[in-house]
């Protein structure tokens, strides 16, 4: 069921820009899968108080927010966001992105995300995105090379989570990179 929120679409999944009314589905994805994400994101709160917040940066022009959803059904089955986005002469964004216990394992996030790809290049005209992966992420650091992703470095005790300083690879992709395996319809080449 595409809607005309939809900013892309590809074969299985379309991408629009996360809204209040997501709270509670987002919320439920979140309880459901919070064993299988907290090791890579970290304990994290699922109430209004805190979606609010976070709607509220993603009205600063350096974040943008976008959920997955099924063509076919509007259900939410991942989520995607450009942070940190710098303009002038770097043109480059952080990408965080999530994927749902319920949900993972059928391709959703690799095509979600080749479409967020795509359009973080064509829309919001940026040149660099970067993806910081635990090492230990096996399934992210496969999603990022199928995509096309290249590493560029390891970076000790990069982020604290769970109150831990956690190590991280850097991957990045850049716009003139052949679109990282992405071909116009979003989905992986």
């Amino acid at each position: 069921m595409p809607t005309t929120s939809d900013l892309l679409q590809g074969p299985r999944v379309a991408v629009r820009r996360v809204r209040r009314a997501d709270h509670e589905e987002l919320a439920a994805l979140a309880e459901e899968s919070a064993e299988m994400r907290r090791r890579w994101l970290g304990a994290r709160e699922h109430t209004l108080e805190a979606f609010e917040a976070f709607l509220a940066r993603l009205e600063q022009p350096t974040h943008e927010g976008f959920v997955l959803c099924l063509r076919e059904t509007g259900a939410i089955v991942g989520g995607v966001n450009i942070n940190n986005m710098v303009r002038g002469t770097l043109q480059s964004g952080t990408l965080g992105y999530t994927a749902y216990a319920s949900t993972t394992g059928h391709g959703y996030l690799t095509e979600g995300l080749g479409l967020v790809i795509q359009y973080a290049f064509d829309e919001l005209a940026l040149h660099r995105l970067e993806a910081n992966i635990q090492p230990e992420n096996t399934p992210s650091l496969s999603l990022v090379k199928r995509l096309g992703f290249q590493r560029e470095g390891y970076s000790a005790a990069f982020q604290l989570i769970n109150g831990e300083w956690r190590d991280h690879e850097r991957w990045a992709i850049t716009a003139g990179a052949g679109r990282g395996g992405v071909r116009r319809g979003g989905s992986p080449g």
